[in-house]
């Protein structure tokens, strides 16, 4: 969990909580209900390593540089976590909270966890491999949500990776490494499918709304480092966050002792509790109820209707307050608790020695003019001071209380949050003086649309000159459309000829040159440029040279057993004279070195006017 560092205890500083404001105001951090000393030595430190003196300058520093936050954030906030940390408490989280949670839970149902201040996330996995083991990996996939949050930006985009270093998984035994990571070069990445359970946010347990309809809350070693009331208002945020018989898991240095009527003890060495069924509303005083033993009936009837009382009173929308007539405190609904920063712990106090007696209103003078005057006292518009840039509105009532037989019992104050009305109405006020503004600036501008008007008119005018023109060359678009839509159609009827021209074409090709190849002898043709356009099979086996070696290539360049002047005088005439010439014989050398006698006849190419084709064949003439 990520925890700020413990020091000594320093004094309250003017500098420092106007320090603290400004970091929660433009970073929205809120160190406010930490604890001084703590924050104070931490904050010091990263000053000193700054060089920087006093808290003044060193706000100065954040405002211009804003890479600072980060650092000052990771001087406060220290990362301490490990899997399965506390070996024996997680033991018996496995061994017995497990099973005997799991029990209670229907297996249709989803099993919602959160581990609060989860750090770098690895609480929050050891939460996932623990249930997984509990119901194995497939049920674990299908059933369990994991919340893992925590303040530390940084932090948390570490978790998300899942992705840890060999020595932060040695604590684990071998055969839950080998289960549940995968091996992810020098690092250990756990296995997707449990990664994707857990959901990793910012949270900050002090100020946002809480997690619902948990079965399990972890945190650990973390309302250590709060004051009283900020632990106060963080145990509410658990109480309402957990389902009945849910359990908090704590840290070793931190109990429950005084919300026993909230938590039971599920094991005290280990720091888990349970919570209790019913709403923990705080410590009432009730009218005496005349019993009348009828077989319990209406023993049970009256206990009921003051069970619904207490609920209702819990519940409502409001703040209230209860005082008796020794001018104690009586009653602390939930509003009241979370609002003004109050516990059950004050019920029983005397009112003048709680602030809520003077401040945001004097209240004990309405107390007394309420009993006096025997009528509801009502105060509308108190400005109550929530921080620095922020007011809340609130209408007081102070109501006396009588009992059955006319004696006073006491006052019930109710503070009515009209914070939103009253800006609402403000909102009102200042829109009717603008609106009146704008009436007067609008009629202006009427004038001067009206003559707009007439200019826009005179356009239209224009543009409807301009629209016919437009009409006109819409058409003759269209007219060149349909020509070149006919055209195209002509091209498209000249492309399918071509294609069948093509066709048979490649026939054609196909057709000469297996004629070429089925020929004996070697045939080969020359164009005007006496380079070879065509080498058949039996000139490729005469003189060992293959036709795409030759093709496109000058005859009379190629080296082979072929003498090349009789064959060059027999061409020049052959071209000349446009008549065969040959057979000559001419003494060559085959493809495997034997001198031959090769009969060589020269052809003129018909539709080439300077092309000649060669036939070359060996003759049994000596």
């Amino acid at each position: 969990m990520t925890e700020p560092d413990p020091g000594n205890d320093v004094g309250a500083d003017d500098d420092l909580e106007v320090l603290l404001a400004f970091i929660r105001d433009s970073r929205g951090f809120d160190f406010t209900g930490y604890k001084r000393s703590s924050l104070a030595r931490r904050i010091r430190k990263r000053m000193q390593d700054v060089g920087i003196p006093d808290y003044v300058d060193y706000q100065d520093r954040l405002e211009s540089s804003a890479e600072e936050f980060r650092y000052l954030f990771n001087t406060i906030l220290i990362n301490v976590t490990s899997f399965f940390r506390d070996t024996d408490t997680w033991a018996y989280l496995q061994d017995e909270v497990l099973p005997e949670l799991l029990a209670g839970i229907d297996p249709a149902e989803e099993i919602r966890v959160w581990s609060a201040g989860c750090s770098s996330g690895e609480e929050a996995y050891s939460l996932v491999i623990a249930l997984a083991e509990a119901l194995g990996i497939e049920e674990c996939v299908r059933r369990v949500k994991i919340y893992g949050t925590d303040v530390d930006e940084e932090a948390l985009r570490e978790a998300r990776t899942g992705l840890y270093p060999a020595k932060s998984v040695e604590v684990l035994p071998e055969e839950l490494r080998s289960r549940y990571f995968e091996a992810n070069g020098a690092q250990f990445v756990l296995r997707s499918d449990l990664r994707r359970r857990v959901i990793f946010g910012r949270h900050d347990i002090t100020r946002d709304a809480p997690i619902s309809r948990l079965d399990l809350l972890v945190c650990r070693n973390t309302l250590m480092y709060f004051n009283v009331e900020a632990q106060s208002k963080i145990i509410d945020r658990f109480h309402f966050a957990l389902r009945k018989d849910g359990y908090l898991f704590l840290g070793k240095a931190e109990m429950l002792l005084s919300d026993g009527n909230r938590f039971e003890v599920a094991n005290m060495r280990q720091r888990v509790f349970r919570r209790r069924p019913g709403s923990a509303g705080p410590q009432q005083q009730s009218t005496s109820v005349k019993l009348q033993v009828n077989g319990g009936v209406e023993v049970r009837e009256a206990g009921r209707k003051h069970q619904l009382r207490d609920l209702a009173l819990e519940a409502a929308p409001y703040a209230m307050l209860g005082v008796d007539v020794d001018g104690a405190v009586a009653v602390l609904n939930s509003q009241i608790r979370s609002q003004f920063g109050l516990t059950s712990q004050d019920v029983g106090r005397p009112l003048r020695d709680l602030e809520i007696s003077y401040r945001p209103t004097e209240l004990r003078s309405l107390i007394e003019q309420a009993q006096t005057e025997h009528r509801t006292v009502r105060v509308n518009g108190v400005q109550r001071r929530v921080s620095a840039d922020e007011v809340q509105y609130l209408d007081i009532l102070v109501q006396p209380l009588w009992a059955e037989n006319g004696l006073s019992v006491g006052v019930a104050v109710a503070f009515l949050d009209t914070t939103i009305t009253t800006r609402l109405a403000l909102e009102v006020k200042r829109n009717r003086e603008e609106l009146e503004t704008a009436y007067e600036e609008l009629q202006s501008t009427n004038e001067e649309l009206e003559t707009t008007n007439e200019e826009l008119q005179s356009s239209i005018e224009e543009l409807e000159t301009t629209n016919e023109e437009l009409q006109s060359t819409n058409e003759e678009l269209e007219t060149t459309n349909e020509e070149l839509q006919s055209g195209n159609e002509e091209l498209e009827t000249m492309n399918e000829e071509m294609r069948i021209r093509t066709a048979e074409l490649d026939e054609a090709r196909t057709f000469m040159h297996g004629v070429l190849s089925s020929v004996a002898a070697g045939v080969v043709v020359l164009d005007a440029e006496m380079r070879v356009r065509s080498w058949n099979r039996g000139a490729e086996d005469l003189w060992g040279l293959r036709s795409d070696e030759v093709n496109q290539q000058g005859y009379f360049a190629l080296e082979f057993g072929l003498p090349s002047a009789p064959v060059r005088e027999m061409v020049q005439h052959c071209l000349e004279s446009r008549t065969r010439s040959g057979p000559v014989a001419i003494k060559a050398v085959n493809r495997i070195g034997r001198t031959i006698t090769c009969a060589v006849a020269c052809s003129p190419l018909d539709g080439h006017p300077k092309g000649v084709v060669l036939l070359m064949e060996e003759s049994n003439q000596p």
